[in-house]
């Protein structure tokens, strides 16, 4: 058998997943500061919480800026306990804004208008942002053309040979923008239609359309959208840490052939 083409490869994922399930409306979110509460929030737990923490702090009008800045400590804890890591996130999510206020003067705006590589690094250099957080934010808050990985993208990978599961991130994310930017020049290649319901059954990660995941988006950060939603409902509905359900998989035609017989490790 030929060795596997890694770019080869994601992109034929890319194009399994998007004919069986078409566009993911992926991030659900009301503006662009929701996103960045949001990827703050997802650490560690699962995006159902993050929904019930975000709920709280809408229903305590304290979903902005403004809000988080003056919202003591306490009940910034009390209002995010749902996504666990409370006081952690709390603490983080005011560090944020304080930077946001001390460097570009509350503004997103001028935050999100900086240089990708600049911008990455300025994240980067804050207490409780990681890779996945920054990327999340460039790609999905400020139209940057950043690949997201996370731990369902190691798992897939690791479990259909690409790369090992414990290849480091930029790697990883390096390899899927290389994969990806052909896509953009396909012919095959359309804006997703919107749909104003869910279909019935499984979409993978799909949620209703919301404001960010309808706003405008050059070509090659809806792609990057795509896969990484994409990629999730496979990691939420398939591909488990614990358990695999490889032969309803939309990428079971991909399974290398030592994992055709037993659900992988």
């Amino acid at each position: 058998m030929p060795p596997i083409n890694p770019e080869q490869e994601l992109r034929s994922y890319y194009r399994a997943l998007y004919q069986a399930w078409g566009a993911q409306h992926w991030w659900p979110a009301r503006t662009r500061f929701e996103v960045i509460v949001g990827a703050f929030l997802t650490q560690n737990t699962a995006w159902t919480n993050v929904e019930r923490a975000l709920a709280n702090l809408r229903a305590a009008r304290l979903l902005s800026v403004r809000g988080i800045k003056r919202a003591p400590l306490p009940q910034l804890e009390k209002l995010i306990r749902p996504s666990g890591y409370f006081r952690q996130k709390a603490g983080r999510l005011k560090t944020f804004v304080a930077f946001l206020e001390r460097s570009y003067g509350g503004s997103l705006t001028r935050l999100l208008s900086r240089p990708t590589h600049k911008l990455r690094a300025e994240l980067l250099d804050l207490n409780g942002v990681g890779p996945e957080t920054a990327d999340s934010i460039l790609l999905y808050a400020g139209n940057h053309p950043v690949f997201v990985v996370d731990a369902y993208t190691r798992r897939i990978l690791d479990r259909h040979d690409v790369v090992p599961g414990n290849s480091d991130y930029e790697d990883i994310r390096t390899l899927f923008q290389r994969a990806l930017a052909p896509i953009v020049d396909e012919e095959e290649h359309k804006p997703a239609e919107v749909r104003a319901e869910l279909d019935s059954g499984i979409r993978g990660a799909a949620h209703p359309p919301s404001p960010m995941s309808m706003a405008r988006r050059i070509a090659l950060v809806q792609v990057y959208n795509e896969m990484h939603g994409l990629i999730v409902g496979v990691g939420k509905h398939y591909c488990k840490k614990a358990t695999a359900a490889c032969e309803e998989c939309p990428l079971r035609p991909f399974l290398p052939a030592r994992n055709q017989l037993a659900p992988p490790n």
